[in-house]
């Protein structure tokens, strides 16, 4: 059951944007920010300690969604796409201070001994992708301030996503391809 209960909450995160479209265009007011807050909760509660990262976006989201619900704001709840980047890029450019850096830590779970002239270039990709956070946090937060909640939704559920899938994708057919030949 746990398990279940972890991979639906992560479902419902990740469709965060869509799941706030639809239930405040179809559904009654506040219903979508107290069933999002319960999930938020729940996936609190389901959190292994060993990732106390994951602590701080979930309870500014339960804070969000619990404000919305009782302040009757349901803006409030465009605003968890800028909790989560800003946490991300956080973390992404703590570890480039303290070492190893993100994308360091991650390569070594696949390959535990990871040659020292692949270090720099870990650290360009975690640039990288502080990059993308910056930008991705900057437009959530401007589509949630300025913009409609279609635009809001196109970007934070779908254009933030593929920027995300090509930055992966993008790096990894360098790494595949053009590294290899050097």
């Amino acid at each position: 059951m746990r398990a279940l209960l972890q991979v639906l909450t992560a479902l419902t995160l990740l469709a965060y944007p869509v799941a706030v479209y639809f239930g405040l265009n179809y559904l009654p007011a506040g219903t979508i920010a107290l069933v999002l807050c319960v999930l938020l909760i729940v996936r609190l509660m389901l959190q292994k300690q060993k990732v106390k990262t994951l602590v701080l976006p979930l309870l500014v989201g339960i804070a969000l969604t619990a404000g919305s619900y009782l302040a009757k704001r349901s803006d409030w709840l465009l605003y968890y796409p800028v909790v989560i980047n800003l946490t991300m890029l956080a973390l992404f450019s703590y570890s480039l201070h303290t070492g190893p850096c993100m994308i360091e830590s991650l390569a070594r779970l696949k390959e535990p001994d990871l040659p020292d002239e692949a270090i720099p270039y870990l650290k360009k990709v975690t640039l990288l992708w502080c990059g993308l956070f910056i930008l991705n946090g900057s437009m959530a937060a401007y589509t949630a301030g300025f913009t409609s909640l279609a635009t809001w939704t196109l970007y934070n559920g779908l254009i933030a996503y593929v920027l995300m899938g090509l930055l992966l994708g993008g790096e990894w057919l360098y790494r595949s391809f053009w590294l290899k030949k050097t």
